[in-house]
């Protein structure tokens, strides 16, 4: 058997972009991939089916509450939900296949099924171990438990992230405990969709790590739309009975203890690494308590030839992360040169509005003794957001006070995740907020927005 130049262990967007650079580079590479398809959790029970529910029940939400003000008249549309899975199956299906004729054009092999290093150089897959030069552990994340709740996806009771994409049906309650990103997606799908959903959050705030004024604004925007917080709740226990559950909570100001029944509920309270079976402990592969590999400035693990990235090692646990780590490992190998700034990846909330960010926060920044400016810019003077019906929210960009060099941005408002992107590629290039105010910008658009923040920055935005 040939030896390979490359194995990646894990096929979601960390590990197919590593193995598709890598095979542009000239490298002989496989992939190894348990699932039956490709593109990992990301791809199959993650962002692209959820990204589908969303954008199926903000569908539903527009011709309920918008069509009429907009002069489309006619009766309300109801919802199949068998239908709308299959379209999200669909666009799962789609993207899928897309990953296995990448690996078929750029003749990358895939070994199907689950994979331990038997040594440095060695794979073990099924009964084949696979000699290689180089080994790079893409293997992911999973839903991180909850003490006193169990998960039972078939169930559709008690659900994780990954069951809650397959309900048999729409619940007419939901709980969700954790109030980030996914608690807060899936919740809102399931609000749009008719559900009565309540949020129970540990802390005493949503979205932890984001902007404070992005936190309370996105929290009142959420309330208005339906869905009902439970803020500084310590969840004890979900008991299920009769095809419910009952979420048993103490309110950590008073010690108080609380329940809250629902048809049923989802726990969104984090990931963590999934790197079980691969016999890291046996190779002295060094890991964090929390679990994640520890990998040196070249993302190589403390076993020379082993590499990891994406959210099996320290970071945000985002997709796109981990392709940027994906291609610069794969030059790294190629004997070239990986970069990732890790200081410029966007983080991004597909709800309505959405809600986009890059860089340092007010807080963090203040926090390490920085002198910022902060121009900051309402959708309500924006024409195109009202024209949406989107006008309430606003872009924040914070620059440096001496400089004017743009350290972040946030966005709560309409295509926030496409407009962050502006604002990455003016930090990446180190622009100056005012070099943002002078770059002429379309109008109508929502991007006027971002502008006018910068504008915020000096003399002052237009038209605010």
């Amino acid at each position: 058997m040939s030896t390979y130049d490359l194995i990646v262990i894990g096929a979601g967007p960390g590990g197919y972009v590593c193995a598709i650079r890598a095979a542009q580079l000239g490298l002989k590479v496989a992939c190894v991939e348990g699932r039956e398809t490709l593109g990992g959790t990301c791809l199959n029970v993650g962002c692209i089916p959820s990204k589908a529910l969303l954008h199926a029940s903000h569908m539903l939400h527009e011709t309920h509450e918008n069509f009429e003000k907009m002069g489309l008249m006619g009766a309300h549309v109801e919802v199949d939900w068998a239908k709308m899975l299959g379209y999200k199956s669909e666009t799962v299906g789609g993207n899928t296949k897309g990953i296995e004729f990448l690996f078929k054009k750029n003749k990358i092999d895939w070994l199907k099924g689950w994979a331990s290093i038997e040594a440095a150089g060695k794979v073990k897959v099924g009964e084949t171990v696979y000699e290689t030069k180089n080994i790079v552990i893409a293997s992911g994340s999973e839903p991180s438990t909850l003490k006193g709740v169990e998960v039972d996806n078939k169930a559709g009771i008690v659900v994780d992230s990954t069951g809650a994409l397959e309900l048999p049906k729409i619940p007419k309650s939901m709980v969700v405990i954790g109030a980030g990103v996914i608690g807060l997606e899936l919740g809102s799908v399931y609000a749009r969709l008719g559900a009565d959903v309540t949020v129970v959050e540990f802390l005493d705030f949503i979205t932890p790590g984001m902007d404070g004024e992005v936190q309370k604004q996105f929290q009142k925007i959420l309330t208005k739309q339906g869905l009902k917080f439970v803020l500084g709740a310590a969840v004890s226990g979900v008991s299920t009975e009769n095809g419910a559950a009952k979420v048993t909570y103490k309110l950590r100001k008073d010690d108080s203890e609380h329940t809250i029944d629902a048809e049923a509920v989802l726990v969104a309270t984090g990931r963590r690494p999934y790197i079980a079976g691969l016999g890291l402990d046996t190779l002295g592969v060094e890991v964090t308590d929390r679990g994640f590999v520890k990998i040196d400035d070249h993302w190589q693990t403390s076993v020379k030839g082993i590499y990891a990235i994406g959210d099996a090692v320290p970071g945000p646990m985002l997709a796109h992360k981990a392709e940027d780590e994906g291609m610069a490992v794969a030059e790294v190998i190629a004997g070239k040169h990986g970069h990732v700034n890790y200081s410029v990846i966007p983080g991004v909330i597909y709800t309505t509005p959405e809600v986009a960010s890059v860089g340092l926060t007010e807080e963090a920044a203040k926090e390490a003794g920085r002198k910022i400016k902060v121009g900051k810019f309402p959708f309500m003077g924006n024409a195109r957001a009202k024209a949406l019906f989107q006008a309430d929210g606003f872009v924040k960009l914070i620059a440096d006070a001496e400089t004017d060099r743009v350290l972040g941005c946030h966005i709560i408002g309409p295509n926030a995740g496409e407009m962050i992107h502006e604002v990455c590629v003016a930090m990446e290039f180190g622009a100056s907020a005012q070099d943002i105010a002078l770059t002429c910008h379309a109008h109508p658009t929502c991007s006027e927005a971002v502008r006018e923040a910068a504008l915020a920055c000096g003399g002052g935005a237009i038209h605010a």
